[in-house]
């Protein structure tokens, strides 16, 4: 499925965006193409390199990507980075997608991103061609991580963001020893604070379920096998949303089985979308 081969130039670069007010400045890297581009969305404490292979993917060698890091996160940066939420990432996403000229597009967001691309749909839902929501939030059941603002309040952001790594660090889940190793080198604390609210009032007070049920577009949610008891994978799959579980792995897909989450990705990309 994978292996070196001839591709089109993946490009690298900056773009300057000045959202509600706030000044960023977008880490990105995309593929160009004659097909409708797929929009990656990394989640919380990831970047646009957890989702880069597929570039290397021989299923979407033909296709056209990008990917970019949230302000705060990676290489992209702001400067008032405790403006951040969900609703001022889906207005970003909204001012990067116009100012490449992208109108119609395939999305593929995780966690945060599977949040955000939600939002993002839900204003736009002729522009997204298919949606695959990796583990994004549609319950309070969902905000294992987000919640722990709450849980383990803290008025210090990098007292909070030190104890929240070490406690990620001794779950027992696939994935989180990964995820907690890079997370002081991939996000900024002072962002952790303000998405994490964010994620929390909108599952606690919103149908995001209703909302992702009710989408146009044909949809994908995928989950780790620890967590197949999530209480509303029946009512998906009786809606017609096409459920993806992936063995050997949780909530970070990316690092624990990346092989079977693109396979299966692609697949469900195949079917003529």
């Amino acid at each position: 499925m994978t292996g070196p081969m001839k591709s089109r130039p993946l490009i690298w670069e900056c773009t300057d965006l000045v959202v509600g007010g706030v000044n960023v400045t977008i880490s990105s890297v995309r593929r160009e193409g004659p097909s409708y581009p797929i929009l990656i969305l990394h989640g919380f404490g990831s970047t646009k390199e957890d989702f880069a292979d597929i570039a290397l993917v021989k299923a979407f060698s033909s296709s056209s990507f990008v990917i970019y890091d949230a302000p705060g996160s990676g290489q992209s940066t702001s400067d008032k980075l405790d403006q951040l939420s969900i609703p001022f990432l889906v207005e970003l996403a909204e001012g990067f997608l116009k100012k490449h000229g992208i109108e119609k597009f395939h999305l593929i967001g995780h966690s945060m991103g599977g949040l955000t691309a939600l939002k993002l749909a839900q204003r736009h839902p002729d522009a997204v061609l298919s949606f695959v929501n990796i583990k994004g939030n549609l319950a309070p059941e969902d905000c294992f991580l987000s919640r722990q603002v709450l849980d383990h309040p803290s008025d210090n952001p990098q007292t909070f963001f030190r104890q929240f790594v070490e406690r990620t660090r001794k779950s027992q889940e696939f994935g989180t020893g990964i995820y907690a190793a890079a997370l002081q080198a991939k996000v900024k604390p002072e962002v952790v604070r303000p998405t994490f609210e964010s994620m929390v009032h909108l599952s606690d007070t919103e149908d995001l379920l209703d909302i992702f049920i009710s989408l146009p577009c044909p949809k994908m949610f995928m989950y780790g096998e620890q967590y197949n008891t999530l209480s509303y994978l029946s009512r998906l799959s009786g809606t017609g949303v096409e459920l993806a579980e992936i063995p050997d792995a949780a909530h970070f897909i990316m690092y624990s089985n990346p092989v079977e989450m693109w396979r299966r990705i692609a697949l469900f990309h195949a079917k003529g979308l």
